[in-house]
């Protein structure tokens, strides 16, 4: 499976960014599908994981209650809704896909990934 992230871009702090993964191929809702920041400074973190279909969801500490992950079938594509940004959200976003279709905060978990888009949240 191929993935294409988007819908990076500057906004100022407290502002809202929307991400979105396309995928390829028809089995794409099977994949478990998950978001990872990395900032030049830090190793690649977990920020939001979807199951296959969208049965189940899960969130990094740092994110949750402020972001939310979703996908629609008919497109083929996750979303990440990032409200009340703020500045140590700034960082490369991408996505990951896993065959196994569950929710996972490894990235070892993750067979495909795409390339990043950058957030950059201004104080």
């Amino acid at each position: 499976v191929q993935l294409q992230a988007s819908g990076g871009g500057l906004v100022q702090a407290g502002g809202s960014l929307s991400l979105s993964c396309a995928g390829s191929g028809r089995t794409f809702n099977r994949y478990g599908v998950g978001w990872f920041r990395q900032t030049p400074e830090e190793e690649r973190e977990f920020v939001a994981s979807i199951a296959r279909f969208g049965t189940s969801t899960y969130y990094a500490d740092s994110v949750k209650g402020r972001f939310t992950i979703s996908r629609d079938g008919m497109k083929n594509t996750v979303f990440l809704q990032m409200n009340n940004l703020k500045p140590e959200d700034t960082a490369v976003y991408y996505c990951a896909a896993a065959e196994r279709g569950g929710i996972y905060d490894s990235r070892r978990s993750y067979d495909f990934w795409g390339q990043g888009t950058l957030v950059n949240v201004s104080s």
